[in-house]
């Protein structure tokens, strides 16, 4: 059956490739989510006014790839630990989150949470910082056209993420 999944890592280029090359991901757009302005242009969000934070809209088949597996890859690809930035990309709209568009994702984005703190706190890290919420009523905003697949059309371009450096304790079933 198609899902959808929506995930926030700071810059959004970097993180929707990271999600399109996983078999089982039908499509993946880049966007903006949790502001108060309807219909932002990247400019305003790039200012912080807005509230929205970059996002990657994941379609997927979980016959191919679990809800799991993205979790998985979303937390090992950015640094869950920094509030509101990523490396050298500092406000609001770099924060790291997750919109859950059912009930049974939010649980498994929660225990996955859980699941990488006692990881990072093993390894000294901070508390991670990722807000995780249910996406209904939350409308997600179509990013302008020169944003999607950006490293596609530019593959020297700007991956823009940094991480942890500290694996997802993979084989652990939530």
């Amino acid at each position: 059956m198609n899902q959808s999944a929506y995930f926030a890592t700071g810059c959004f280029w970097g993180a929707e490739r990271r999600f399109w090359q996983l078999t089982g991901v039908l499509e993946t757009s880049v966007g903006y989510m949790g502001g108060t302005r309807p219909n932002p242009s990247y400019e305003q969000v790039c200012t912080g006014v807005t509230g929205h934070a970059e996002m990657v809209h994941v379609r997927f088949d979980d016959e191919q790839v679990s809800y799991q597996r993205l979790l998985e890859e979303f937390w090992t690809m950015h640094d869950p630990t920094s509030l509101n930035q990523q490396g050298g990309d500092i406000g609001t709209q770099y924060r790291s989150s997750i919109y859950a568009t059912t009930p049974e994702q939010l649980t498994q984005a929660m225990k996955s949470r859980d699941l990488y703190q006692e990881v990072l706190s093993k390894a000294g890290l901070d508390p991670i910082v990722t807000e995780i919420l249910i996406a209904d009523g939350v409308e997600y905003f179509l990013a302008e056209e020169y944003h999607q697949k950006y490293l596609q059309k530019n593959p020297n371009g700007y991956d823009c993420h940094s991480s942890t450096g500290v694996a997802f304790p993979v084989g652990v079933v939530l």
